[in-house]
């Protein structure tokens, strides 16, 4: 094996160093345990490693029993069986004496006390958010809701030039109403489109007509209803093809939704009472099925049991709630109620009219959206407004109207008729413009009005079955004990002041007087919509 010496034939051999004795006696130069102790020393010191990223092993003393020795030529230690400094792998075995890289830590800031995490601003962050996304949400469903009802609705161009604005009421056509309000109602028999339950009876007659008045400081509200058989003179009326039909000295009033459709029957109510009607709506029977079904039923009370064939109702006495067909059928039956007369058949259908009013304003129906949507849909749906109430401001402002009005001070008077036996419509109740013109008079001025009685087929609930509305004002009628023979029990509203008699009008003009009623003659019957009051059914007579 090489050396790194290179002895000289000619020149005495030297003795042997005293490290190469130490190194198997051989010639060759090897390192001195002293100066391998201090290249140990030297490669095991941290910045050394750090430098050179070396893991090394300290040298030991004496022979190495790892293997045979190191025949490298350029190795210093060549021919020595001495362990020698020498790389390690990451996978070699670890001994205890083994120098590791230190552990680097990593320094910490110093520029002040670390602030703990806001927690509370976070949250607040997070409910930001989820009301944004609520709102938006609200909105996008408030918006479809609209479109889907008004997309739905019918409309129908009144006759006459004032559909915009009546007297007191602001002429913008699209924002809400500003003033009082005079709209007319008008529930129509027609069966096309409607359900085959209801028959297959050719064209359509009015089956009920009603006027309702709010005044323009809603503080009362008035809803007269006109007999279906009642003979009054027809204006001319728009024909639905075309052109004009001829006026009619007399005939039903029902007769004019199928002359000349909603349009005349809105002329001829105008004609008769002087006043300027700007609205209207025509209700159809799959409208007060559904409307019936939206709220869940409307309990009305009957005094006597009612049994009609004709309709096919048959109820016994005591609290029913009434929705879907038993609803319709209840409104439209005239043989089963009272004494068989279309005065007894308007006096039930305002106790029912009544109930539903309370049912209405309750706090369970105006506070659920989902009653309300499904109200205004079935309404949509099921009847025919006028253009002048197609906007969705419109409909909202007449509804905020009447929700804004005491129920107390919603009163239900029937028009006042007397029999004729003159003309082809003889037996048939014709105007009775006198006292009439009380009623009216004070629904021009915007008077509350009190009626002295109920109707023939309506009494007072003296059982407590009817749910009655909590007290509000100094509505009497809130007790829920009204008087028949009192004007101001009936009504619900105020007595009327001063010596104020059946046919006469208290003090106030205008926009009424506080506390100012006007008291309607006796032929005018009727209650108010807080009164609970029970149907009298046909089995009394």
């Amino acid at each position: 094996m090489p050396s790194f010496a290179m002895p000289l034939s000619s020149a005495p051999r030297r003795p042997a160093r005293d490290g190469a004795r130490r190194c198997g006696g051989r010639t060759g130069a090897c390192f001195h345990d002293t100066n391998r102790r201090r290249w140990a020393r030297l490669l095991a010191t941290p910045s050394f490693m750090r430098q050179n990223a070396l893991f090394v092993v300290p040298v030991t003393r004496g022979r190495s029993t790892r293997g045979p020795a190191v025949t490298d030529p350029f190795d210093p230690t060549a021919g020595s069986r001495d362990a020698v400094p020498r790389r390690r792998t990451f996978s070699a075995r670890t001994t205890r004496a083994e120098v590791r890289r230190p552990t680097r830590i990593r320094p910490v800031a110093r520029h002040g006390r670390q602030h703990a995490t806001r927690r509370w601003l976070v949250v607040m962050r997070w409910l930001g958010l989820a009301a944004a996304i609520l709102g938006v949400s609200a909105v996008t469903v408030a918006a479809y809701a609209t479109w889907s009802i008004s997309s739905r609705i019918q409309t129908v161009e009144l006759a006459d030039a004032s559909t915009g604005a009546d007297a007191g009421t602001a002429a913008d056509a699209d924002g809400p109403i500003r003033g009082s309000v005079n709209l007319l109602l008008v529930g129509s028999d027609t069966r096309e489109g409607q359900s085959p339950d209801f028959g297959d009876t050719q064209g359509s007659l009015g089956d009920a007509t009603m006027l309702v008045h709010i005044s323009a400081d809603r503080t009362n509200a008035t809803v007269v209803s006109f007999p279906r058989d009642l003979v009054v003179p027809v204006p001319a009326c728009p024909s639905p093809s075309g052109g004009t039909f001829d006026p009619l000295d007399a005939q039903p009033l029902n007769m004019t939704l199928s002359y000349g459709g909603l349009p005349c029957t809105v002329l001829t109510v105008e004609r008769l009472t002087g006043l300027d009607i700007p609205y209207a709506a025509e209700v159809r029977f799959d409208g007060v099925v559904e409307m019936s079904n939206a709220l869940g039923g409307v309990p009305v009370c009957v005094a006597q049991p009612i049994d009609d064939d004709l309709t096919g109702i048959h109820l016994g006495a005591g609290l029913h709630e009434l929705q879907g067909m038993d609803a319709l059928q209840f409104l439209r039956t005239r043989s089963g109620v009272g004494d068989g007369s279309e005065a007894g058949r308007i006096s039930s259908q305002q106790v029912f009219l009544a109930s539903l009013l309370r049912t209405i304003k309750s706090d369970a129906a105006l506070g659920d959206v989902g009653t309300m949507y499904a109200l205004a849909s079935a309404a949509s749906q099921n009847m025919v407004l006028s253009t002048s109430l197609a906007s969705p401001e419109r409909l909202a402002s007449i509804g905020t109207a009447l929700r804004e009005v005491d129920l107390g001070s919603v009163v239900f008077a029937g028009y006042p008729g007397v029999p004729s036996d003159e003309g082809d419509f003889a037996g048939m109740p014709r105007p009775d413009y006198a006292d009439a013109a009380v009623l009216i008079g004070a629904i021009g001025a915007d008077q509350p009005v009190a009626v002295p009685a109920v109707g023939v087929a309506a009494a007072p609930d003296t059982s407590g079955v009817v749910p009655t509305p909590s007290p509000s004002g100094s509505s009497a009628s809130d007790s829920g004990e009204p008087d028949s023979g009192d004007p101001s029990t009936a009504t619900g509203g105020s007595a009327a002041t001063g010596s104020a008699a059946p046919g006469s009008s208290a003090p106030g003009s205008g926009s009424a007087a506080a506390g100012a009623v006007t008291v309607l003659p006796p032929t005018i019957t009727g209650q108010s919509a807080a009164a609970p009051t029970c149907t009298v059914g046909n089995a009394g007579r």
